[in-house]
């Protein structure tokens, strides 16, 4: 994929908080498996909040509607 000159987002949902590592870090390729609908299978043991990602994915959800 290449982004040109122009780009602007699809949809932008507005979320409480982000999948962080212990460290700070945010968990992008999380992020990307909840924008794309995708079953998220990579090791989510290193998350800050945990219930976070499930807030993601109802908040992602109900825009969708």
């Amino acid at each position: 994929m290449r982004v040109g000159n122009i780009a602007k987002a699809d949809d932008i949902v507005a979320v409480a908080g982000l999948p962080k590592t212990r460290s700070g870090k945010i968990m992008r390729r999380i992020l990307r498996a909840i924008a794309r609908g995708e079953e998220i299978t990579q090791d989510t043991s290193t998350l800050e909040d945990p219930q976070v990602v499930e807030l993601i994915k109802e908040a992602v959800l109900r825009s969708k509607k």
